[in-house]
């Protein structure tokens, strides 16, 4: 049975997801390929298990800046409707800053901050010629609440929210619109699963699906209404802008 038109909203559109294997990045992927978008994810790994046929796949090591570069210069070429950064180095585990070797430091900084940067150089002339294109990025709660044990995480997450701030107040919003997403809570992913105990429960952490309504709206409207806004997404996958409330603080203590 073929699909009736107001089920698939964004056929004929393209996107491109960064960082868009698993975690958030591949929730929102999947909820636009859902509504009919051709969506290609670039990322170091392939996307896997139920949804990913749905999805392109592309590889892009934003540790190697030359050749991310090339790879995204090819993946914009055209015109794009819809971006997304989702890419994220968390660091190997929580730790008080002077535990933290300087290649660590500089992978969050590739991957978290110059990694956006990147990606915004080779996507907005792309999306300008959508008018409107939508640039969506992944931010998180601690650009509003800091916290020990994740300085580097921390820095490189404000910054990259102040950047993407920083654009949306220079672009002209009927040609681009820019919102960042981000949890309310802890999210189930692989990259939180690599630095829990194996025995660890999850009932209580959000999903990357709980992004999908939100990501579909976002990319039917083009951001309508929300250019410049950081919305909270919650454990219903009901939003609110942080104008509204910032997130409540994922920091725990970290042992000396």
């Amino acid at each position: 049975m073929m699909s009736e038109p107001h089920e698939r909203p964004l056929a004929g559109r393209k996107a491109l997801v960064v960082g868009g294997s698993t975690g958030i990045g591949r929730g929102i992927a999947e909820a636009w390929a859902a509504a009919g978008a051709d969506v290609l994810v670039l990322s170091r790994s392939t996307p896997a298990g139920s949804g990913s046929e749905a999805l392109r796949w592309a590889p892009l090591d934003l540790t190697d800046a030359d050749a991310a570069r090339e790879r995204l210069s090819e993946a914009t070429a055209g015109t794009l409707d819809l971006v997304c950064f989702s890419a994220i180095h968390y660091g190997d585990r929580r730790a008080l800053f002077g535990e933290v070797t300087e290649s660590e430091w500089r992978r969050q900084v590739d991957v978290n901050l110059h990694g956006l940067w990147l990606t915004l150089q080779s996507s907005l002339p792309a999306l300008r010629r959508a008018a409107p294109g939508l640039f969506v990025g992944v931010s998180s709660e601690v650009v509003y609440n800091a916290g020990p044990g994740r300085s580097g995480y921390a820095a490189t997450k404000a910054a990259a929210s102040a950047l993407l701030n920083s654009v949306a107040q220079e672009e002209d919003a009927d040609r681009v619109r820019i919102v960042q997403v981000l949890p309310a809570g802890m999210v189930d992913t692989p990259g939180i699963r690599r630095r829990r105990p194996a025995d660890f429960d999850y009932d209580s952490y959000m999903q990357p699906g709980h992004f999908g309504e939100l990501a579909r709206l976002l990319a039917v409207t083009g951001g309508a209404e929300h250019h410049g806004d950081s919305l909270v997404v919650d454990g219903d996958g009901q939003w609110r802008s942080v104008r509204e409330e910032i997130p409540a603080s994922q920091s725990r203590a970290v042992r000396a």
